[in-house]
């Protein structure tokens, strides 16, 4: 398992784990990120990441992106 932050971009991941307390997990899971979903990174720049979630496109800054395990 790795955070999502560390993903290769284009490369679809299975989400693993979300981690942090409930609210942050809550909010998560509200755009999409849960268990055994798939995530693809778009784009990267200065560690903020452009993901595919879902059929939709979400932005996450790194400390956010380092709570999804993959």
């Amino acid at each position: 398992m790795m955070p999502l932050s560390l993903a290769e971009t284009g490369e679809e991941k299975v989400i693993r784990k979300i981690g942090g307390n409930s609210e942050v997990r809550q909010h998560l899971a509200d755009l999409g990120f849960v268990v055994g979903g798939k995530v693809t990174v778009i784009s990267e720049a200065g560690g903020n990441l452009i993901v595919s979630v879902k059929e939709s496109r979400v932005a996450l800054g790194k400390s956010m992106a380092s709570r999804i395990m993959i």
